[in-house]
């Protein structure tokens, strides 16, 4: 069987060449996929949530991995109902949201690292959600650097889109695409696997297991020929002519002003220069000019166009009839706005979108240059939000909650909620404005819950902490927590400018062409030190099991845990893992583990020597292959 790497490289070339998959459900025999998933998701805050069984990602081990591939070698690997919660909507509503055990999370990964890398090539440069090196400000950008000109927005809105993905069609779109049955049959088994609600067991007719970690690329799979729809039918019916016609009008003022300068009339060209910054070059009604243009992120998806509205109706109900018919889906018309781009603003991702027009900004060279060009806004609703969350009667308060906080950690709160809220909305052309009232909102309540914390003034509190750069003369709020031995820690609230960045947080353009997939050692430190298959606690060779926990500010908390030998360790390495002999990990979990550990267990990580795996040899000790 090939290496990991080499299949992966593969999947990636057929996917750029147009060609089917096939005989992919063999590769998940092989243990180094699930390794890598074990590596790549054991971090996650999900990992140590139970589903509708008590597993978790505690007592991870290689015999595990053997046991799920021997049960897919035999088509008997059954999936587990999701446990099924609820999470809070921005709109105030309620999502379901299903919570899988460890091993169908493994499962998943496992065929998310295999189908990736194909169907990444087969999928619509259009789409920008839930894929490597993109996001919502990739989105963003393409609309912002590639639509000018536009006319019309056009909200796409689908009524629960995840909800109501038909299984039949999602199976139909993956067939076309993969010729093995085996695998098939996995996914569909998957799909229909159910949710345990109140502890019964419900089954499910449609949508994608939501919560899950293959989800995201399933979506995507299915809205993929919605993108393919879009580019390859309405673009081409709606796009014609390689430039807008001339405005007579404008010709006309034109000509009298080359006329008046001749004449040296120094009173007709500026009265002409006026008339025609007022006056519309090219001619927005051309009949021989149209321009469609399209973007998705997950099942968001926005088009502009740039035509008559009668025509942009038409496009919204073309794309209804071909939700309905092909994908089963249903567009919500009265959400599916159609949107005029200079008089009303779009909304999408949180940002509000609409093309400016400002005949009396003239750059050096004499030309309208932002007339046209998209403008991305921070709406105001974002300040209200923030508003209504730190304030009560149009009165910013103080958070009680926060005083137990010793004051690092209660200014690194806030300032991860100004940092979090001007990351997202950097883009946009308003976001100095918006932001500095937003910093203003938390401001107020952080030094109101310093001050209540302290039994101090709000004015104490800006004399105890505030700093003044002396570079660039802007204020900060910040603590200095002094360590014996270390660096001391430092929390600062503001402190960098809210300047806007067009271009998004790294400044640069995202490059879409760039080959996501690299090849190599993927291996994590945790997964070595599996495969090393010795105890860090006592030292014995053979089969571990990894101990987790959920966080090491749990073990450090005063209490009978941190007296224990394994959370000594764990809290010197800085792990949320230990790698553990069977007969450590009972007793760890039945709190009776007091044996001494060796004394180089207590240092530094790097102090266990963890083997390195021969490449392409067998995988610890009765590898399956």
């Amino acid at each position: 069987m090939r290496n990991a790497d080499t299949v992966l490289t593969i999947h990636q070339d057929r996917g750029s060449r147009g060609l089917p998959l096939e005989r992919v459900y063999k590769h998940l025999f092989d243990p180094e996929f699930f390794l890598r998933a074990y590596g790549k998701i054991y971090r996650n805050a999900g990992a140590m949530t139970k589903g509708s069984t008590s597993e978790t990602v505690d007592s991870m081990s290689l015999q595990k991995i053997h046991d799920i591939i021997a049960l897919l070698r035999q088509e008997r690997y059954v999936w587990t109902p999701v446990r099924r919660t609820e999470i809070p909507k921005a709109n105030g509503k309620m999502r379901p949201l299903g919570i899988p055990t460890w091993s169908d999370k493994l499962v998943q990964e496992a065929l998310r690292t295999l189908l990736e890398p194909y169907y990444e090539q087969r999928f619509s440069d259009h789409s920008h959600g839930f894929r490597p090196n993109r996001g919502p400000h990739t989105a963003l950008q393409e609309v912002r650097k590639t639509w000018k000109g536009t006319a019309w927005f056009i909200e796409g809105d689908i009524k629960g889109c995840f909800d109501n993905i038909d299984h039949s069609v999602l199976l139909e779109i993956i067939q076309r695409d993969i010729h093995d049955g085996r695998l098939i049959r996995l996914i569909d088994g998957l799909l229909k696997a159910g949710y345990m609600e109140d502890w019964k067991r419900r089954d499910t007719f449609s949508g994608t297991p939501q919560g899950g970690i293959i989800s995201p690329l399933l979506s995507n799979i299915y809205l993929n020929d919605l993108d393919r729809f879009v580019e390859d039918t309405l673009i081409p019916a709606y796009t014609k002519g390689a430039s807008r016609r001339t405005n007579p009008a404008y010709n006309r003022i034109n000509n009298e002003l080359q006329r008046a300068r001749k004449a040296n009339d120094v009173e007709a060209i500026g009265r002409l220069k006026r008339a025609m910054y007022n006056t519309m070059s090219m001619d927005s009604m051309d009949p021989d000019y149209r321009r469609l243009r399209y973007v998705r992120y997950a099942d968001d998806f926005l088009l502009g166009f740039a035509g008559p509205k009668k025509e942009a109706e038409a496009i919204r109900d073309r794309l209804s009839e071909f939700l309905n018919e092909k994908l089963k889906l249903q567009l919500s018309i009265e959400k599916t706005l159609i949107t005029h781009a200079v008089d009303e603003k779009a909304k999408f991702l949180g940002y509000e979108i609409t093309v400016s027009r400002a005949n009396t900004l003239i750059t050096k060279d004499g030309r309208r240059r932002s007339n046209g060009c998209i403008a991305l806004l921070m709406p105001r609703p974002t300040i209200a939000k923030v508003l209504g969350r730190y304030s009560s009667g149009g009165q910013i308060l103080h958070r009680p909650e926060l005083e137990p906080d010793d004051d690092y950690t209660i200014i690194m709160r806030y300032q991860s909620v100004l940092q979090g809220i001007y990351n997202y909305h950097c883009m946009a052309t308003n976001v100095a404005r918006r932001m500095a009232h937003i910093k203003h909102i938390l401001e107020i309540s952080l030094t109101k819950t310093l001050a209540h914390k302290h039994r101090i003034s709000v004015t104490e509190v800006y004399r105890k902490y505030r700093f003044i750069d002396r570079v660039d003369n802007r204020m900060s709020l910040r603590v200095i927590v002094q360590r014996p031995n270390k660096d001391p820690l430092l929390a600062i609230f503001g402190g960098f400018p809210l300047e806007r960045k067009p271009d998004g947080l790294g400044g640069k353009d995202f490059d879409f062409d760039a080959s996501w997939f690299q090849a190599g050692n993927n291996r994590s430190e945790i997964v070595q030190r599996m495969l090393a298959e010795k105890c860090e606690l006592c030292g014995a060779e053979g089969p571990v099991q990894m101990h987790h926990v959920r966080k090491l500010a749990d073990l450090d908390r005063a209490g009978r845990a941190t007296k224990a030998t394994w959370a000594k360790i764990m809290i010197a390495r800085k792990r949320k893992s230990l790698a553990v002999c069977t007969d450590c990990h009972k007793d760890i979990h039945a709190g009776r583990y007091d044996r001494p550990s060796p004394a180089k267990l207590t240092g530094e990580p790097g102090a266990v020597k963890v083997a390195s795996p021969v490449r392409g040899g067998a995988i610890g000790k009765g590898a399956v292959r």
